[in-house]
């Protein structure tokens, strides 16, 4: 890479990176939700655990279904036109939530839930493939791992600042006030976003590249879903993010039911999400050395484990770690597939093909923080839920051991033409 080609993509990789820091308001909701469950004369809203989980399922389906038509935007319009139209979203959906009251939930379903989904869809359809774009192969894990990590990372500053304002201001208030900061940050860094002009070809930059896999030619989307290499990374990755989901979207709830003596929500939230950022990073950094595919199965089989441990932690110094290794796992997922889809699949339309892939996340969210929700409101317990999560983990281990890249495709020879009127 030339200096100002390194210099344009870390700038794009920025931008990208605080983008996602914005986008991350998704991560604040189990503080919103444990507020929204407390009864009415405690300052919340009386709602049932199901009733708390609805928007945020909502909004992990719209924001992975979203994720397919905006990376295909994405790759046609470019990036800045569709993070600005995802920022303006985001911020617009905060602020139609803030309508919302204890008798109406309606007007946060379609805030938060459906406008904030799509917004945060937009936004970061466009934020990693643009600054990938700028890097050669050997880096693409790591710089995955830097602009995803915002979207983990923002839990640190939107949790403690989603605690306070629920105090000062209430629900709605804290909708309103999120709804203006972001929409305001999001689309000044939209402007920043910029895929490489035609033809850039970084060049290979010194890292180790030994067991990094490249692909030589592009895959459109319709070749890509017939192939069994997605098949096999759509359930691998709807069976973590089940997991990871179903971890974070209840935390907060988590701590209080199994240290119901110790104020350990906002702090919880926080370590999970300094877990989450760092596992994008460090697993963006192995794969680059491993493979993604062998870095995944160690981490699917940490994933199980701490599912297993989150049951058993029922004092502050077992519960922190494992809610940090919890995050760690869960973050380096976000990382290993779209680098990893990258690296199967092409960069040229890897808007659209991670879109594809990414709808695994949502479907994983969804269930698993609904049937987490669910088996609480059924049982009073959250052990079902983990158990259920660890086996899935298991099952997206297994799966590691038949994942191979695709075989190379035999590209048609072009023959001159004296030679084909020869034929």
């Amino acid at each position: 890479m030339t200096r100002t080609s390194a210099a344009r993509g870390w700038l794009v990789a920025g931008a990208g990176l605080g983008i996602n820091l914005a986008l991350g308001v998704l991560y604040s909701w189990s503080v919103i939700a444990k507020t929204l469950s407390k009864p009415v004369v405690d300052g919340g809203w009386g709602w049932s655990s199901g009733q708390a989980s609805l928007p945020y399922a909502i909004a992990v389906g719209v924001f992975a279904v979203s994720m397919v038509f905006a990376g295909r935007a994405q790759d046609r319009l470019g990036p800045r036109i569709v993070a600005t139209a995802g920022g303006t979203l985001c911020g617009l959906g905060l602020i139609v939530a803030s309508l919302g009251s204890p008798i109406s939930a309606a007007p946060i379903v379609l805030g938060f839930g459906v406008l904030t989904g799509i917004g945060i869809g937009l936004g970061y359809a466009a934020a990693t493939p643009a600054a990938v774009k700028w890097f050669p192969p050997q880096r693409k894990g790591l710089i995955t791992g830097i602009v995803v990590a915002g979207f983990g990372l923002a839990s640190v500053y939107i949790a403690p600042l989603t605690t306070w304002l629920l105090a000062e201001r209430g629900v709605s208030g804290t909708f309103r006030a999120l709804g203006v900061a972001f929409l305001l940050l999001t689309v000044t860094l939209a402007q920043l976003l910029k895929n490489p002009p035609q033809g850039h070809l970084p060049a290979a930059d010194g890292a180790k590249a030994e067991a990094v896999t490249t692909c030589d030619d592009d895959h459109d989307w319709r070749e890509m879903v017939r192939t069994r290499q997605f098949a096999l990374l759509w359930l691998m990755y709807a069976f973590s993010a089940f997991a990871g989901l179903m971890i974070i979207g209840h935390m907060a709830k988590i701590a209080a039911a199994q240290l119901p003596s110790v104020d350990l929500g906002f702090t919880l939230v926080a370590v999970l999400a300094i877990g989450n950022a760092g596992g994008r990073v460090v697993a963006g950094l192995v794969a680059d050395r491993i493979g993604g595919i062998r870095t995944m199965f160690g981490v699917f089989v940490v994933q199980a484990a701490m599912m297993g441990a989150l049951a058993f932690s029922t004092a502050p110094l077992a519960l922190v770690p494992v809610a940090a290794a919890i995050g760690f796992c869960y973050g380096a997922n976000l990382s290993l597939f779209p680098s990893t889809t990258a690296g199967y699949f092409g960069t040229k339309n890897l808007g659209v093909n991670y879109g594809l892939v990414f709808t695994a996340w949502g479907v994983g969210g969804v269930f698993g923080s609904m049937t987490a929700g669910t088996i609480v409101d059924s049982t009073g317990s959250y052990g079902v839920a983990y158990a259920i999560a660890a086996v899935l983990c298991i099952v997206a281990a297994t799966l590691t051991f038949v994942t191979k890249p695709p075989s190379p495709r035999v590209q048609p020879v072009e023959l001159p033409r004296d030679v084909e009127r020869a034929a």
